[in-house]
C-alpha cells in the first residue's frame, strides 16, 4: 500500500480501480507511444498541429537523446526491505506536494482540444499535482488561475523585453494565486524546427498563444486597444485566418496585428544576462525557478544570483539540435558539490524535465538527484485523445507506476531513494538499445 494522497487515495489504488472496474483506463491503452499515435489520428485533419507538439529542433537528434540516455539507465531492485508502506509525497519551496511530478509549461494547448489549459489544469487540480502555466496560453492568466481553484500552481514566464508589461504579467499571475515563477532562459527566440518551417505553422502570428498579452492591460493600452479575454475558436485553421486577412477582415487583420506586437515582446531576439534577474527578485514575490540550465556552471551560478530553484531541461529537444541529453546534464549538476550543499541547506531545489515517459523514469531521476520532474509531451497526448480525463488518466497511470515500481525496487519514500541513488542506479553500455514497444517515433 502507499500513504494517501491530500486526495484521500493512493496512487497504486489506480491499479486496483482499474481491475475492479474491469472497464478499462478511458484511453483504452496505458502505452505511451499508443496515446501519441491516437493524438496523432485524432487530429489527422490537422496533421500541423500534432506536429507543433511532436516536433524537435533540427532531426530531432536531442529530443531523442533525451529519451535513449535515460534508457540506458536502470536500476538494480533490492529484496526483504520493507516497503510495504509507500510515500511519494516531497517538499518544494516550503509547500508539501502529493507527489513529485510537475505538469510542465506548455503552451498553445488549445491545438490540441477545445478547453485547452482549462482541462489540464481541472486535471491537476482533481489529481492534486501542481500545474504551471505557460505564457504562451490559450486562455488568460486569470481563466487558468480559476480553473485550478485551490490547487498549487506555477506560472512560467516567457520574459518580455519591456519592464512594465513584465510588473503586469508578475502582478496578474501573482493576483490569480501563483506561486512560483519559472524563468524559461533557453528561448530568446524560437529554434529552428523544420516540421513548422515546411508549413509555415506559426499560430502565433493569428493570436493563438497570445491570450496572455492580448488580455494584458499595460501591453494593450499601448496600442489604444481594450483588452480581450475571448478564446480562440478550435480548432486552428491558419488557412481560412490568412483568407480573412488577404480579403480584408478588419477584426482578423487587427487580431493579427495585435499578435505580432505580442510576440516581439516574448520572441524579441534579446538574450537576458544573469545581471538581469535582479530585476525579478525584485519583482516577484515567491520562489524563482530558472528553466533550461543544462551545465554546472549555470547551476552553481543560479545559485550565486540567489535563484530558488532550476529545471534541468533543453525544451524538449525542441530548441538546440546538438544539445546533449537532459539525464546526462542532470547527472553531472547533481555531481556538484555547490550544489549538493545548496540542496541539502534548501537554497536549491533541482527540478528535472525532458524526456520522462514512464514511473521507472521519475525514479531515475529522483535516484540521480532531482527533487521533482515536469512531464511535458504525455499529457498533451492525452489532452489531444481524451480532454480533461486523459490528462488525469496519464498523471494518475505514471505515478502509480512510480509508486510501485518504487516499492517493487526495495524503497519506501524517496529520501531512501535519493540516500541510495549512486549504488541503485547502473549504466548499460552505449551499445544498448532499448526495443521500442508498439508504436515508433516517440517526442518527448
Amino acid at each position: 500500500m502507499s500513504r494517501k494522497t491530500e486526495h484521500g487515495q493512493t496512487w497504486s489504488s489506480y491499479n486496483i480501480e482499474l481491475y475492479t472496474t474491469r472497464t478499462g483506463p478511458p484511453l483504452g491503452t496505458l502505452f505511451f507511444k499508443e496515446i501519441e499515435q491516437q493524438a496523432r489520428e485524432k487530429l489527422r485533419n490537422h496533421p500541423s498541429a500534432f506536429l507543433y507538439v511532436y516536433g524537435s529542433a533540427g532531426q530531432g537528434a536531442a529530443c531523442d537523446a533525451n529519451v535513449s540516455e535515460l534508457a540506458k539507465w536502470m536500476f538494480v531492485p533490492r529484496m526483504l526491505r520493507d516497503a510495504t508502506v509507500r510515500n511519494i509525497q516531497t517538499s518544494l519551496f516550503g509547500v508539501k506536494h502529493s507527489s513529485p511530478l510537475v505538469i510542465a509549461p506548455i503552451g498553445v494547448q488549445g491545438l490540441m482540444h477545445p478547453d485547452a489549459d482549462i482541462a489540464t489544469a481541472q486535471a491537476a487540480a482533481n489529481v492534486g499535482v501542481t500545474f504551471t502555466m505557460s505564457s504562451a496560453s490559450t486562455r488568460t492568466i486569470e481563466q487558468v488561475g480559476e480553473a485550478c481553484g485551490s490547487n498549487h500552481r506555477w506560472y512560467q514566464l516567457y520574459w518580455p523585453i519591456q519592464d512594465d508589461i513584465t510588473l503586469s504579467l508578475l502582478k496578474r499571475a501573482k493576483a490569480s494565486g501563483f506561486h512560483a515563477l519559472v524563468v524559461t532562459l533557453d528561448t530568446p527566440t524560437i529554434g529552428y524546427r523544420p516540421h513548422d518551417l515546411a508549413q509555415a505553422y506559426l499560430p502565433f502570428v493569428h493570436g493563438w498563444g497570445s491570450q496572455v498579452g492580448l488580455s494584458d492591460p499595460v501591453f494593450m493600452a499601448k496600442l489604444n486597444e481594450p483588452v480581450r479575454t475571448n478564446p480562440p475558436m478550435f480548432p486552428y485553421e491558419p488557412e481560412k485566418l490568412d483568407k480573412l486577412v488577404r480579403d480584408g477582415d478588419e477584426k482578423a487583420m487587427r487580431t493579427n496585428q495585435l499578435a505580432v506586437e505580442w510576440q516581439k515582446n516574448l520572441a524579441s531576439g534579446k538574450f537576458r544576462t544573469w545581471e538581469d534577474l535582479k530585476f525579478l527578485k525584485d519583482n516577484w514575490d515567491g520562489p524563482i525557478i530558472l528553466k533550461g540550465i543544462m551545465s554546472v556552471k549555470d547551476a552553481e551560478l543560479a545559485i550565486d544570483y540567489g535563484m530558488d530553484g532550476i529545471v534541468v531541461s533543453n525544451h524538449g529537444g525542441r530548441q538546440v539540435e546538438g544539445s546533449v541529453p537532459t539525464f546526462w546534464a542532470l547527472r553531472k549538476i547533481c555531481a556538484s558539490l555547490k550544489v549538493k550543499e545548496a540542496q541539502k541547506s534548501e537554497k536549491l531545489t533541482v527540478l528535472f524535465d525532458s524526456g520522462i515517459r514512464t514511473g521507472s523514469d521519475i525514479i531515475k531521476a529522483i535516484a540521480a538527484g532531482a527533487q521533482a520532474v515536469m512531464l511535458g509531451r504525455p499529457f498533451m497526448y492525452g489532452l489531444a485523445t481524451g480532454g480533461k480525463e486523459g490528462v488525469e488518466q496519464v498523471i494518475r497511470s505514471i505515478l502509480a507506476d512510480c509508486e510501485l515500481t518504487m516499492g517493487l525496487a526495495g524503497f519506501k519514500d524517496l529520501e531512501e531513494l535519493q540516500a541510495e541513488g549512486e549504488e541503485m542506479l547502473v549504466k548499460i553500455d552505449d551499445t544498448h538499445q532499448s526495443e521500442p514497444r508498439l508504436s515508433t517515433g516517440s517526442r518527448l
